[in-house]
């Protein structure tokens, strides 16, 4: 964030500033240095001291060790020097510049650093104990929710904002934004004013200059109710009786759906099955058939699916069955006016019939005799004995009938033998 060259700039500055000769001890510092992980930072630095006075050795330190008696980062008396503290200052005309390079920079060596020089002088010795601090990039983020909500809910609206804690209070750092490691824009801050269920993701800010500088994930989770709601059937709509379906509903929400309930159309919207997403009808039956939907809940609210109609799938053996119930329907209703028109016929026909008995009826008058002498008969009275033919006919015959009757001699009549008691003048 701060070049090298930059640093230097700031250097020679002073330089002009202060003049060549002096003969005053002192070091200046750079208050604060900012650096990203990763990267090199210089450290800029002036030491001035008397002109008499020979510059013998130099050494740095950082904070958490003694400045007086080290260890060293940086020590020009030792020969075991660290590759990552380089010391880029001078010793010759009153030194000037003393100024430390750091590659690379970690977190770990952020911290305050300070200058000691000793000259050849017996008490010729200066630290110069302000020092120059040394800031590690740190891109902070925070998030604002204006509906105060808890949690981040479709509609809302929210604020993300990137922060540079080497900018203090103000935002001078250039920022960029990812989404899912995809930049999407340019600036400070990231502003929804309607946040929607396509904005979650993983945010990340990132220095323009240093892309490799990135904050911390925000997770941005956008909850909504269900949405999408949808019945599936297997195998089909057109079912076979007796045979297995299940129905499947399904919906997209955030958090995800709490609870499932179906509803059978036109049965007073009652609800047939809860808390399960499946609706299984293990042998189909012709009763089961009809329109069916389902609702999904979750604590943002619900949403119903659109109908489904189950039919039941016609096949041959069922309209074969049902088609011998109605002819065996159609044949009782015949037998029953056939046998109806039948009794009328017969009801209006028994007139007829005793006009034809009566003409075939023989009416016989027979003496009765006189029993008024009471007692037994006398011995060797003679009976005389009639034989006569009764027909009975119960019903009128055909002229076919009548023909084969009477070539039928005397097939069906009865004879009746009578006796009465006779006498003679």
């Amino acid at each position: 964030m701060y070049p090298e060259h930059g640093n230097l700039t700031w250097i020679l500055s002073l330089l002009l500033l202060s003049g060549v000769l002096s003969n005053e001890w002192k070091v200046e510092y750079q208050p604060s240095v900012c650096a990203v992980k990763g990267s090199s930072v210089v450290i800029p630095c002036l030491f001035y001291y008397p002109k008499k006075e020979k510059v013998k050795e130099v050494k740095w330190s950082h904070e958490s060790k003694d400045s007086y008696d080290g260890p060293f980062i940086f020590d020009s008396a030792s020969k075991n020097q660290s590759s990552r503290f380089q010391y880029i200052g001078g010793k010759r005309l009153g030194g000037k510049n003393c100024s430390l390079k750091i590659n690379p920079v970690e977190h770990n060596i952020a911290g305050k650093y300070i200058f000691r020089f000793i000259t050849k002088s017996p008490t010729g010795k200066w630290t110069g104990t302000e020092g120059s601090t040394l800031k590690i990039v740190d891109l902070k983020t925070s998030v604002t929710n204006t509906s105060g909500h808890g949690a981040t809910k479709e509609g809302d609206s929210v604020n993300v904002t990137c922060r540079n804690s080497c900018d203090g209070g103000d935002v001078s750092s250039a920022f960029i934004w990812l989404k899912n490691g995809v930049s999407i824009h340019k600036g400070p801050s990231l502003y929804w004013r309607d946040i929607s269920p396509s904005n979650s993701g993983n945010y990340t800010c990132s220095l323009k200059a240093h892309r490799g500088t990135t904050s911390g994930v925000v997770h941005i989770n956008v909850e909504y109710g269900p949405k999408n709601t949808s019945v599936s059937v297997r195998p089909s709509t057109e079912v076979d009786v007796g045979s297995n379906v299940i129905l499947t509903c399904s919906s997209r929400a955030n958090p995800p759906v709490e609870n499932y309930s179906w509803f059978k159309v036109d049965e007073d919207d009652d609800i047939i099955v809860e808390n399960k997403s499946e609706l299984h009808f293990r042998e189909f039956s012709l009763a089961a058939g009809g329109r069916y939907l389902c609702s999904a809940t979750n604590k943002h609210g619900s949403q119903n699916s659109t109908m489904v109609t189950l039919k039941v799938k016609a096949h041959f053996p069922y309209i074969s069955i049902i088609a011998s119930a109605a002819a065996a329907l159609l044949i009782v209703a015949a037998v029953v006016i056939a046998v109806r028109r039948f009794n009328e016929k017969r009801a209006r026909e028994p007139e007829a019939d005793h006009v034809g008995d009566q003409q075939n009826t023989v009416y016989l008058n027979w003496p009765i005799p006189d029993n008024s002498n009471e007692g037994n008969p006398c011995e060797g009275e003679q009976i005389e004995t009639v034989y006569t033919t009764i027909d009975f006919n119960t019903k009128r015959k055909s002229n076919m009938q009548q023909q084969m009757d009477s070539h039928s001699n005397d097939e069906g009549a009865i004879y009746s033998m009578l006796q009465f008691p006779g006498s003679y003048s």
